[in-house]
């Protein structure tokens, strides 16, 4: 029985949905218009469930890059209508068209010559009749079986305000590079904004050491700073080459007595190196690509060592 309700209510909220869809008229279009051209902010504003996807509303566009924020219905007459300036426009949201506090709003915010734009189930209502634009998301009836719990009416709200703030964005030519910008501790944000200087350990904080420095002093040095690599440099900090711990373990089963042979005889000369410029994303994928694996790559700026990428460090950040 409980699955049964549960494909209910979906196929009624999806084809509830699909209508919205099919009826969206000119409408749309200049609400995406006033919106996209305002000079102010878009504020939202409701009570109630109404009220939820009014605020979630105001969160999505100021991730895509409209300036955007809730104001409470009921806080508005007692202050916060302040918050509006002539040079915004505000979303009103009210299935029924008649919620009181909201239609109370529409002389005042008229009276500051902000523009209105109500999303309702009942353009003909008393907001209806106040608003400059209406935008319809008519149901014929609720997904609840009494028909009474606001279900499918909140879910063709949502999906329109979705659809609206994503025509705005597409009018911005909003990229994914903007949006990391407004989400840099996500995911996205950090793929397409940190740099592999972000990640990097710096020069003072890793294992530096000239081609006459002992195998002992380099396994001191590497330990000491907690990396898995020593690069060997020259007076001017440029890369003569590479000692890793697996170079350090060959030696010894090799030549075990050599602990004070010169670090010049093991050194890898022409190691594999990286940029600080590069994104940490394709810093990555050069890890994965690398014929030999391995967990540390001297960074180079001009020649010069000016840090140390470990893997270890490149994935803690999160970037996948």
């Amino acid at each position: 029985m409980s699955i049964e309700s549960g494909r209910r209510v979906l196929a009624e909220e999806a084809a509830a949905v699909a209508y919205c869809a099919e009826h969206l008229d000119e409408s749309f279009t200049l609400a995406a218009s006033m919106v996209h051209s305002c000079g102010g902010r878009t504020i939202t504003c409701g009570v109630g469930k109404s009220g939820h996807i009014a605020r979630k509303m105001a969160g999505t566009l100021s991730s895509t890059g409209t300036p955007s924020l809730f104001l409470h219905a009921s806080e508005a007459v007692h202050g916060d209508l302040g918050m509006i300036t002539l040079n915004d426009v505000v979303i009103m949201y009210s299935h029924s068209g008649e919620t009181d506090e909201l239609v109370k709003l529409f002389p005042s915010i008229r009276s500051i010559g902000a523009k209105t734009i109500l999303i309702t189930g009942r353009p003909e209502s008393s907001a209806g009749r106040l608003a400059d634009l209406v935008l319809n998301t008519h149901v014929d009836q609720e997904a609840c079986s009494n028909n009474l719990a606001p279900t499918t009416s909140t879910t063709v709200m949502l999906a329109l305000s979705d659809a609206l703030a994503i025509a705005v964005m597409d009018r911005r030519g909003f990229s994914k590079e903007d949006f990391a910008k407004f989400h840099p501790s996500g995911t996205l944000g950090k793929r397409l904004l940190l740099k592999v200087a972000d990640a990097m350990r710096p020069y003072s904080d890793i294992a530096t050491l000239p081609a006459s420095a002992s195998i002992l002093d380099v396994m001191q040095a590497i330990t000491n700073a907690g990396v898995g690599a020593a690069c060997i440099v020259d007076e001017e900090r440029h890369l003569l080459g590479v000692i890793s711990d697996g170079d350090l373990r060959r030696h010894f089963v090799s030549a075990p007595n050599q602990l004070h042979a010169s670090a010049a005889t093991i050194l890898n000369a022409h190691p594999s190196t990286i940029e600080p410029e590069l994104l940490a994303v394709e810093a990555l994928e050069f890890f994965q690509n690398l014929p030999r694996k391995l967990g540390d790559l001297p960074v180079l700026e001009d020649g010069k060592v000016v840090g140390l990428l470990m893997l270890k460090d490149l994935l803690r950040i999160g970037i996948v």
